[in-house]
């Protein structure tokens, strides 16, 4: 299987490597200034699953070049969606490849679905704490990552049954999920919280779980995202819920999100992409989420990076 991994940041870049690691054709379509220092260094990857350095593969910086390719996974961040969607359908009526999403939230589904058409996208997410250095390389700092995907359509079956048996030779875990809309509705619950409270608050984990009152304002997220998530059809027992909302305790002291983390180095977030989407999806649905609406409003001034 050809694969295609659309953005090279550290989430990209970790994936598809550890992909090509295992013997598999992947290539880059990136920007020119991000190509040019692929070029130079390779990946290279910094990790406790194994190091990896490789040059082996193709960077494509215009989706007119892109040839032969099965699958796209897209590994960008979700301000950045709208532009890339323009060259996700040059690719796939070029290619007829499949597109593998693997950013926060959901909705951006229906955004690629409208997109491409929906037998062409994947459901998906990934799991890993890492960020890239000054030449680009990843810098994996907790012990395990996963990408975890599964089927929407029926026309995706091979598709996923092929990136399944990749998943078992690789140094990490790409792991095939039947009610994959579930376990992404999970993740978006967990990250909206969690990317609310350290980056409104600017602290990590520890201070937040042992301070109640702050404590209180990320599981008030996790119910009001709760509430959405079964209003969009998602089943989740309350045992699942409550979990969710006690899960910041079991996180180390120093844990923080990469929201808060880009916040420190002045880069734009991703507030519209999780706190606006769940402002969009209670305006839907006609119910209220002021804790959500409370920690939108405190970070949407910095949403396109540190304020001049």
């Amino acid at each position: 299987m050809n694969i295609l991994v659309q953005g090279a940041g550290a989430l990209g870049v970790y994936f598809g490597g550890r992909i090509l690691e295992a013997g598999n054709n992947v290539s880059y379509f990136v920007r020119e200034r991000r190509a040019a220092q692929l070029e130079k260094e390779g990946i290279v990857i910094k990790s406790p699953e194994g190091d990896f350095t490789s040059k082996d593969f193709h960077i494509y910086t215009s989706p007119e070049s892109v040839e032969n390719i099965d699958l796209i996974i897209l590994a960008i961040k979700g301000y950045h969606l709208q532009q890339a969607i323009p060259q996700i359908q040059t690719i796939v009526e070029k290619t007829g490849a499949f597109v593998l999403p693997l950013l926060n939230g959901v909705e951006q589904l229906d955004l690629l679905q409208n997109a491409v058409g929906k037998e062409k996208v994947i459901g998906g997410f990934a799991g890993i704490i890492a960020t890239l250095n000054e030449q680009g390389h990843v810098i994996h700092s907790n012990n395990s990552s996963a990408v975890r995907f599964g089927a929407l359509h029926e026309a995706q079956q091979d598709i996923c049954e092929k990136l399944e048996e990749i998943g078992r030779a690789v140094k990490t875990k790409i792991l095939r999920e039947q009610d994959i809309l579930k376990h992404m509705w999970k993740k978006y619950i967990f990250i909206t919280s969690f990317s609310g409270i350290t980056s409104a608050t600017q602290l990590p984990s520890g201070y937040i779980a042992e301070n109640v009152a702050t404590l209180a304002v990320a599981q008030n997220i996790v119910y009001e995202m709760s509430m959405l998530a079964k209003k969009e059809g998602i089943s989740l027992a309350d045992e699942e819920i409550e979990t969710m909302a006690n899960n910041i305790k079991i996180l180390h002291p120093e844990a923080t999100s990469s929201m808060h983390q880009d916040m420190r180095k002045g880069l734009p977030l991703e507030v519209e992409h999780l706190q606006g989407g769940a402002l969009r999806f209670a305006a839907k649905h006609g119910v209220e989420v002021p804790v959500i609406q409370t920690i939108y409003g405190i970070l949407k001034p910095y949403e396109n990076g540190k304020l001049k």
